[in-house]
């Protein structure tokens, strides 16, 4: 099996019928996160994540309604990851799950962008081949971003 992504706060979905993006919302926990250094705003989208959950909550002219507008509602998330249970008690959500709307029906909503940013740390610099890394750019010497500097009693030697 592939390697599939957590979807969070943010992530940009798509009505088959619809024809604008709308932005996901977690509003049913605070507590687990992923991809957010500080901890404030890449909640983790559950199963639990129905009804109206999303930013504007439609997504455009519904093509099932005639051109009405959109109004955006989740009954139900399929092909989420069952081994994992958050705290609010709701399965996660992965970037190749869809969702039920009333009007559109099953599987009509689809994750477009799973909502994780890729935003490397210093650990990355570690683990990076030395080699590569001055192939890549080679005005930066991956030594320097890895090492830590010494102070003793407030003097910081670099």
């Amino acid at each position: 099996m592939a390697e599939k992504h957590l979807v969070v706060e943010g992530a940009m979905c798509m009505c088959d019928f619809g024809k604008n993006p709308d932005f996901l919302k977690v509003l049913t926990h605070k507590r687990e996160y992923a991809n957010d250094k500080s901890g404030s705003t890449k909640y983790i989208a559950s199963t639990k994540d129905i009804g109206a959950t999303f930013k504007q909550n439609t997504f455009g002219p519904c093509a099932k309604q005639l051109g009405k507008p959109c109004n955006a509602i989740v009954l139900e998330w399929k092909y989420f990851y069952e081994h994992t249970t958050l705290t609010n008690g709701g399965k996660i959500i992965l970037e190749d799950s869809k969702a039920t709307c009333p009007i559109g029906g099953p599987d009509c909503i689809k994750i477009i962008k799973h909502g994780q940013i890729a935003e490397p740390g210093g650990q990355n610099f570690k683990n990076a081949e030395p080699k590569v890394s001055k192939v890549l750019n080679p005005a930066v010497d991956p030594r320097a971003l890895t090492e830590e500097p010494v102070s003793i009693e407030g003097i910081i030697f670099e």
